[in-house]
């Protein structure tokens, strides 16, 4: 297959999966990037994906399903965003086809699916894997990272997180408050440190009177990394006021905080006030927007550079093992195996 050189034609997508961030990420691909073209898509509603080409005002082939799209001669890299037990099949058939492949996550649903690409693409003998974690491309998050590696903090010793929701739908269970939430955290966490983490525990505070019946929100998640920095992050999927992160890095010789997503203050009415985000989308708008067109760009240079298969798989594990936590009460290693030099940072 060849890929366009960044002076050359834009790169050619396929998307699978019209979804709201299939959906998404077709309406950047076509109006905010640069670069690119999505000339395909497929998905199990047939209808969906002709409304999305129709919207969108693509001149797109819509294939029967994921399989053929990856198949097709026009398509030099895939998009998948379909359901997430979908994702493994997609991602190592288009390894398979040579083809680059950004996997919104999970990766897979399970650490094995996880270490089946990873083991592929070693396979192939070139990365074609990158995930949807967008958190790195968060200038918020970037900017902590530059203090911590910059030392001007010192060591991290502690980190004191935060994911919260103002709601969840009726559908959400307590397993998902890791695989669907804490899994961001469990991925950038690990890129702001430069670290591994070594043992997981969950612990449940008071039931919110928000949350489901069978929903225990919110939780505790104590990590221990290799290097001993100790990370607590509450995940509280009802906490009603807004969509709020937080992360605060505490080093041997000062504090580092994430900084809040801009906002216009108000003076009005006696009162001092700023408005709290209630949706994740626009919380991380732009991030969404940097890690897309990074995949364009790397395919275009032949090298990708964003989070990887390994980086899939290092969180998967993780997941499983709070997974475990939640349900022991008890502190659960988390059994990583060596990185392979193949994903040397």
């Amino acid at each position: 297959m060849s890929i366009p050189s960044p002076s050359a034609a834009p790169l050619r997508l396929g998307v699978i999966g019209t979804g709201a961030i299939g959906r998404d990420h077709i309406r950047r691909c076509t109006h905010a990037l640069l670069g690119c073209t999505v000339v395909a898509v497929s998905d199990i509603n047939p209808e969906q994906a002709a409304d999305v080409v129709a919207t969108q005002g693509l001149d797109a082939q819509i294939h029967s399903d994921g399989w053929a799209l990856i198949e097709a001669a026009d398509v030099q890299a895939v998009l998948v965003t379909s359901l997430g037990p979908s994702h493994e099949d997609y991602v190592l058939a288009a390894i398979a086809s040579g083809k680059p492949v950004f996997c919104e996550k999970p990766l897979a649903v399970s650490a094995d699916g996880c270490r089946r690409i990873v083991e592929a693409e070693i396979a192939h003998g070139k990365r074609l894997v990158q995930v949807g974690f967008m958190r790195p491309y968060d200038p918020g998050y970037q900017a902590l990272k530059a203090v911590i590696d910059s030392g001007r903090i010192g060591a991290p010793l502690m980190l004191h997180c935060a994911h919260r929701n103002p709601s969840v739908p009726a559908h959400y269970t307590t397993d998902m408050a890791i695989t669907d939430t804490l899994i961001h955290e469990l991925d950038v966490l690990r890129w702001l440190l430069a670290d591994d983490y070594k043992s997981v525990q969950v612990v449940f505070p008071r039931q919110s009177s928000n949350a489901q019946p069978y929903l225990r929100d919110p939780q505790v998640v104590l990590i221990e990394t290799l290097n001993g920095t100790r990370i607590d992050v509450e995940v509280f999927v009802n906490c009603q006021y807004g969509y709020d992160i937080q992360c605060e890095v505490v080093g041997e010789s000062g504090t580092a905080r994430l900084p809040e997503p801009p906002q216009v203050q108000l003076r009005s009415t006696a009162q001092v006030s700023s408005v709290i985000l209630t949706d994740w989308k626009e919380r991380f708008m732009a991030a969404y927007d940097v890690e897309l067109q990074a995949f364009i760009d790397g395919v275009r240079a032949g090298t990708l550079t964003g989070p990887s298969a390994w980086d899939g798989y290092a969180a998967a594990v993780a997941a499983d093992a709070c997974i475990v936590a939640q349900r022991s009460g008890g502190v659960v290693p988390v059994g990583l195996p060596e990185r392979p030099c193949f994903y040397s940072r």
